[in-house]
């Protein structure tokens, strides 16, 4: 998941007979006939979920040989490479670029070359002031590298307030699990930045060392347009109370000396196509393949491997594209999307966003999947979650089709934007995330690896979903949102 989200957890249904499935790659994959076939017929077994399929792209995924696979390295592409392989093996055509699966996508790193700075003008009694990152405050999380706004000043004890659109918000009071989400409840609301103190318990993410210091965007697109875009400050204590003492609007200004570093991320996209011309939009499948990679050593671990985060969701996504692609073919259209550089603001699934294989109109429904490789003790047995399930009709009716889907347990947590669905929900398409994240403390951490993953679940999980998404995408239901559902 994003730092600020992250992220979820899959439906699961009845414990499945798991048995292992050998690969095939079906005529349909070899040559795509032109002609419009009839609607393919239920299949006479139920589909099983391949236990050691499972279990292999978790051991090579989230195995010290990929470095945590960080966001736009080389190990990202590693990763993007592997499952391509995987994809063609079990029949999906390529979408990606030049005619194979992996789509290489041009970002722009701000890369800061200086100490940032936020001023702060002088009100009536003050003098006008001028910190320094490293001594009065450290930058925790940047979306943009300047930015400006009016103090507000916000106790997070109390709960919800007004936030003001573009205000610059102090956070004080409250304990940590209050403070954590008056963070994410004030980003949500407008606001340009959040200020909190220095030295808090851990509000977004394990380490803030291994938050990205310089922000990043897809070449071509708005800098400020990010998955999870927000500001994060943390202050000194002398620093919080003498902004304390300062009347509300006071303008504060933020700048970080930068200069544009170009790089790059990849994507790994494959197709099905439907069987049927007339079926009703194409089904979109996908998760996020990157990771934090190698960062601040804790208990002298320094790659963060990312196995529930969300070799988890990849893993999801490459079963069921096994289990469809062995054939017959669904009558709708599926797509098979593993986006690079979510952690770093969804850059991948912008970027898709902007060049996908099919009109975005003509997407139906995306269901991403993530953190789905432990169980979340909130919800009974390997239940899954959805984000946004108030939003659309789409979560009762993949439960009314026998998915063991329930609505997200940890609404103040916001979810449903802080995964790459998000980007998608904003131009119109029903978009959600999958998840059975319980907030472990292993999020974000060295610790989320191969050992902590709890292998029955993802097994159950995956499995309770084979026969809902085979539902889905031979049926002519297309989701809507509910009034005021869409964001």
């Amino acid at each position: 998941m994003i730092l600020m989200r992250k992220r979820f957890v899959l439906p699961v249904a009845c414990f499945l007979i798991l048995v292992t499935f050998t690969p095939r790659i079906p005529a349909h994959a070899l040559q795509q006939p032109a002609e419009v076939h009839a609607p393919a017929t239920s299949p006479v077994t139920r589909p099983r979920v391949c236990t050691r399929c499972i279990r292999a792209h978790e051991e090579f995924l989230a195995s010290d040989a990929l470095r945590g696979r960080g966001s736009g390295t080389h190990d990202e592409l590693l990763a993007a490479t592997y499952v391509a392989s995987q994809l063609r093996q079990y029949g999906i055509a390529p979408a990606g670029d030049n005619g194979g699966y992996v789509q290489q996508v041009s970002i722009v790193q701000d890369a800061i070359t200086a100490p940032p700075q936020l001023s702060i003008s002088a009100p009536d009694g003050f003098q006008p002031i001028r910190w320094t990152s490293g001594k009065e405050f450290r930058a925790e999380v940047l979306s943009q590298t300047e930015f400006s706004g009016p103090l507000q000043k916000i106790d997070a004890g109390k709960g919800r307030v007004a936030v003001k659109s573009g205000a610059i918000a102090l956070l004080s009071g409250g304990d940590a699990a209050q403070v954590r989400s008056a963070v994410l409840t004030t980003i949500s609301a407008g606001a340009a930045a959040v200020l909190v103190p220095l030295g808090s318990k851990q509000l977004l993410s394990a380490d803030a060392d291994q938050i990205p210091s310089s922000p990043s965007h897809v070449e071509g697109t708005n800098r400020g347009e990010r998955l999870g875009s927000f500001n994060l400050l943390q202050l000194t204590s002398d620093a919080m109370q003498l902004l304390e003492q300062m009347p509300e609007g006071t303008t504060l200004h933020f700048m970080a000396p930068s200069q544009p570093k170009p790089g790059w991320t990849w994507n790994a996209v494959g197709i099905l196509r439907g069987s049927d011309s007339s079926a009703h939009g194409v089904i979109l499948l996908s998760a996020h393949l990157d990771h934090l990679g190698i960062g601040t050593p804790v208990n002298g671990d320094d790659i963060y491997n990312g196995a529930d985060d969300d070799a988890s969701g990849t893993t999801a996504v490459l079963e069921l594209a096994r289990v469809l692609g062995r054939g017959p073919r669904p009558r709708r259209t599926v797509i098979f999307a593993l986006f690079g550089s979510e952690e770093t603001g969804g850059l991948g699934s912008t970027y898709f966003r902007e060049h996908p294989p099919v009109p975005l109109k003509e997407i139906a429904v995306n269901l991403e999947f993530e953190m789905i490789g432990r169980r979340d003790r909130s919800v009974s047995g390997d239940t899954l979650w959805l984000t946004g399930w108030e939003r659309s009709n789409l979560g009762p009716e993949l439960a009314a089709h026998g998915a063991r889907l329930v609505g997200d347990p940890h609404p103040k947590e916001d979810f449903f934007a802080r995964s790459d669905n998000y980007l998608l929900a904003l131009e119109g398409v029903v978009a959600q995330t999958i998840s059975s994240y319980g907030l472990h403390s292993d999020y974000h951490q060295p610790s989320d690896d191969l050992a902590h993953l709890d292998f029955k679940h993802m097994d159950a999980a995956i499995g309770s979903l084979l026969q809902p998404i085979e539902w889905l995408v031979n049926s002519d239901f297309r989701p809507k949102w509910n009034p005021r559902g869409q964001p």
